[in-house]
């Protein structure tokens, strides 16, 4: 039978005889997708924390600016590297797959952008408490700082990206999994 199987979904790249760089092929998304996506991504990242900040408090925070710019570097930097793993996961699979592929792929890799960056300004403000640079003091100082901001994050910050948070990943993950075929 010429042309796709109805199983299973088309591709826009042609196929090779190998399925791993088939696959590989796949996961590179196109440039532009990268790139948008990235800041509209970022955006959504923003507006959901604004929200969730606005739900909350009315936005009465002495650290507004921070938070703001912590969600959209978040979102912004997460992208690059979600979408490419999503777009591997979720080559020549029927769309619920691709859906869930994108859906858990986006929440993990925002999610964990966003604590890291966090943990770094976590870091960065213990950081003159610490000892130097390069010591096995300061190691074990980093790493626990680290975990302990990590934490932090996970039990305050991600109330943030609820409920607008999820609003866009569900949206962005239906998209984007229609939009690979």
């Amino acid at each position: 039978m010429d042309g796709p199987s109805p199983d299973r979904p088309r591709t826009d790249r042609p196929r090779t005889n190998s399925p791993r760089m088939d696959r590989l092929r796949a996961a590179r998304p196109p440039y532009p997708d990268l790139f948008a996506g990235a800041l509209f991504w970022g955006t959504q990242m923003l507006a959901s924390a604004m929200l969730g900040l606005y739900l909350r408090n009315g936005l009465q925070s002495s650290r507004l600016a921070e938070v703001a710019t912590l969600y959209f570097l978040g979102g912004l930097l997460s992208w690059p590297f979600a979408l490419p793993v999503a777009r591997f996961f979720a080559y020549d699979r029927p769309p619920e797959a691709r859906f869930a592929a994108f859906f858990v792929t986006l929440t993990a890799a925002t999610i964990a952008m966003t604590a890291f960056l966090f943990a770094m300004e976590y870091r960065l403000f213990y950081s003159r408490w610490h000892a130097p640079f390069g010591s096995f003091v300061w190691a074990f100082q980093f790493v626990f700082t680290s975990i302990s901001a990590v934490y932090q994050f996970l039990v305050i910050g991600l109330r943030l990206f609820l409920p607008l948070g999820l609003v866009c990943l569900v949206v962005s993950s239906y998209h984007l999994a229609k939009r690979m075929r």
